[in-house]
């Protein structure tokens, strides 16, 4: 039997074509995660939440609440870092602070401040006197720490209590 030169190039493109069906559906992907890595490394606060947390306990725990949700001696910190980033929490943290202990309305709303003041000037409330802590050395060496434990709880990524080294 002769076989006619199509026929023999279609018995060879035969397996050629199921070769290659075969490998396409076996297709294997191969994507770098390691820009998603470093965006998500950026994304994260500086320093570390553990050491914040250990600075936290030492210095603020004591008016802000063990899990900085405030207390009667000092607004809850949650709610204001929200609206914080590092640079403005460094400078409130080792500047000053001007943070009140004024409910949040009396902060928005100019008749609610006006009357917090009145308060404050007849004696009915007192004003909020915080500690400067840029000579204290374990607040300002850790000041970033701080703000990585505080942001974390803040945005939700950290619970309550004693967060992982």
């Amino acid at each position: 039997m002769t076989t006619s030169p199509s026929g023999k190039a279609r018995r060879r493109a035969v397996p050629a074509i199921a070769a290659l069906a075969i490998l396409a559906g076996c297709a294997v992907s191969v994507r770098n995660t390691e820009p998603a890595r470093e965006l998500a490394r950026a994304a994260q606060p500086p320093g570390s939440a553990y050491l914040g947390w250990r600075i936290y306990q030492d210095r603020c725990a004591g008016c802000h609440g063990a899990d900085a949700a405030g207390s009667a001696k000092a607004p809850d910190l949650l709610d204001r870092m929200r609206e914080m980033g590092s640079r403005r929490f460094v400078n409130l943290v080792l500047q000053r602070y001007d943070w009140s202990a004024a409910p949040a309305d009396a902060r928005r709303d100019e008749a609610a401040r006006t009357a917090l003041a009145d308060d404050i000037l007849q004696r009915r409330e007192t004003a909020f006197a915080m500690p400067a802590w840029q000579d204290e050395p374990a607040v300002s060496t850790h000041v970033l720490d701080l703000y990585a434990y505080l942001a974390a709880r803040a945005d939700g990524t950290l619970g309550p209590g004693r967060p992982p080294r």
